[in-house]
């Protein structure tokens, strides 16, 4: 297991390179240019002055988050093989700088979702990302997207590219229709091409799941259940289509049995990094993230760390979004107290665990 940190860029991020190296036991991170628009390529000079500085730091860059799809490839349409063939570029850039993973999702328009970014919690006063169903309301896409760019504090959104939401109402019709049959032929499409040049390049693909687990606004989602990961793995049978197996977005569906998931899919080769995180469950289709401790939320963080450890215990772990505490301020789910707590607990189930099992 390698723990590794969530960090967007020098220009990006409240937390630094520094503290996150003084994080015990943190190998290195995670990593984003949030300024990319999705379809753009990752130029080398980019990627080598990004990993160059990690590097500096005394960390690793093994993994790359966030090279996200261009709608035109999920929907199918004509321009999608131009998008295909600048993604195939950023992974060969990518891989020239030693990036082993690449952490992607194939979800229709919004890349998550919540309907409020800075929900106090009323046990402790901290704050955390929260979704209530009933609360979108009378709430179209639109009016969802002008409130979290409000809720954002000023930073940039994983998944939330200005270019991308200006287009919103544009590519919304054009989704009208799909099922989600139609939305996995288009995505075998894309695995099809881009497999062969990961198997050539060393690169893993992981495929994140939808957040929150359920479809919404009538888009299709295929990634929310152990049956839509499995049909994953089956659309292009290599050990380089794996899937960034996220706690906190299959958990927010309670019918996912996550353990069970990570020994099924890490036993099979198909994890490629973790994302582990806590959810509350408040009602249906209503939740908020809490702590990584078990008992502040309804995931029993042991046994997901024992599956992963039995299942799959050579990748890459990492602290998924935390709650704000302290008086913190930064980017919603990103700051660096509540994440770096996770860490440590995380690492503390691992050593307990690794030692039981000798």
């Amino acid at each position: 297991m390698k723990m590794t940190f969530r960090w967007f860029g020098t220009k990006s991020d409240s937390v630094t390179l520094k503290q996150i190296r003084q994080i015990p036991g943190m190998t290195g991170i995670m990593g984003f240019l949030d300024y990319k628009a999705a379809g753009d390529v990752w130029s080398d000079e980019e990627i080598r002055a990004y990993v160059d500085e990690v590097h500096a730091a005394g960390l690793e860059c093994e993994v790359i988050e966030s090279v996200n799809v261009h709608e035109d490839i999920k929907m199918g349409v004509p321009p999608r093989d131009e998008y295909i063939r600048n993604y195939i570029t950023t992974i060969r850039n990518l891989a020239k700088y030693g990036v082993k993973v690449i952490v992607y999702n194939f979800m229709p328009v919004f890349d998550w979702l919540r309907t409020d970014l800075n929900r106090v919690i009323p046990e402790d006063g901290s704050t955390s990302l929260y979704f209530d169903e009933a609360e979108l309301g009378a709430m179209g896409p639109l009016d969802i997207v002008r409130k979290t760019a409000a809720d954002s504090r000023g930073f940039s959104l994983p998944g939330w590219e200005p270019e991308r939401m200006a287009e919103l109402e544009n590519t919304l019709e054009q989704y009208e229709g799909m099922t989600g049959d139609h939305l996995r032929k288009n995505f075998k499409y894309f695995l099809d091409a881009i497999m062969p040049v990961c198997e050539e390049c060393g690169v893993t693909m992981a495929c994140h799941p939808d957040d929150p687990a359920w479809p919404l606004f009538g888009l299709p989602r295929i990634v929310n259940s152990r049956a839509d990961l499995e049909q994953i793995a089956l659309l292009h049978d290599s050990p380089k289509n794996t899937l960034c197996l996220c706690t906190g977005s299959l958990g927010s569906n309670p019918d996912n049995d996550i353990p069970s998931i990570i020994r099924t899919l890490g036993a099979a080769g198909r994890i490629g990094c973790l994302h582990i995180r806590n959810i509350k469950h408040l009602g249906h289709h209503r939740f908020r993230e809490a702590s990584h401790l078990s008992s502040t939320g309804d995931l029993d963080m042991f046994e997901i760390v024992r599956a992963a450890h039995d299942a799959c215990p050579d990748v890459y772990f990492r602290p998924d979004h935390g709650r704000m505490i302290w008086d913190e301020t930064g980017r919603p789910g990103y700051g660096l107290y509540d994440r770096a707590l996770g860490a440590t607990y995380i690492n503390g189930l691992w050593e307990a665990i690794d030692k039981l099992s000798r």
